[in-house]
């Protein structure tokens, strides 16, 4: 049996240095205090422009932003064997600095379906430790 896990494709179009292994860790570990042990997540870092295109283009907002997420499958049924692909989140380095880890799981979060309130904060200020 194949053990369980979560897939992480990096992208860093950012031009600055990223905590890469740091980044995997921290989103495996929000991933599993959410139920989430299998999956593909993709982890994409771009620059102040491009993240300013994304809000643009996907929000109708023309500024740049800390982090965005755009999921796909969150914690929907899927048939058997069909692997769970949890979406995008996208980081902006030149923004968050190194503050990244409190975006990064707003972002996690918003791919599993939380929406901005209580609740998230809530979890967001639980995971992010």
């Amino acid at each position: 049996m194949t053990p369980s896990v979560v897939t992480v494709e990096i992208a860093n179009r950012s031009g600055a240095e990223v905590e890469e292994e740091a980044a995997v860790e921290l989103a495996r570990r929000v991933l599993a205090a959410e139920g989430i042990g299998a999956g593909d997540l993709g982890l994409v870092f771009v620059d102040r422009d491009e993240m300013r295109r994304l809000k643009r283009d996907h929000l109708g907002k023309d500024e740049a932003t800390d982090v965005l997420a755009f999921p796909i499958d969150g914690r929907d049924v899927l048939p058997v064997g069909v692997p769970r692909q949890l979406g995008d989140a996208v980081l902006c380095p030149q923004i968050v600095g190194d503050a990244w880890r409190a975006p990064l799981v707003h972002a996690l979060l918003h791919l599993l379906g939380y929406k901005h309130g209580d609740e998230m904060e809530a979890r967001e200020a639980e995971l992010a430790r």
